[in-house]
């Protein structure tokens, strides 16, 4: 889709610095592929009452194998 937008030149200058990408429009799409990455994350927060504990978990005895 094509599309014009007015973005700021510091922004794309500072964006630049943190990206690999060298095209106006390679950024763009890293960057909407990290805010939906970002987005898709499951929130810690919503999984409270969710997990239950073991309190019988020892992770040394199972390294060992035992």
């Amino acid at each position: 889709m094509r599309t014009n937008i007015v973005i700021d030149d510091e922004i794309l200058k500072t964006a630049f610095r943190y990206s690999k990408a060298k095209t106006k429009k390679g950024l763009i799409h890293e960057a909407l592929k990290e805010l939906i990455d970002a987005k898709k994350r499951l929130d810690l927060r919503e999984l409270r009452g969710r997990v239950e504990f073991r309190t019988d978990y020892d992770y040394k005895k199972l390294r060992k194998g035992n």
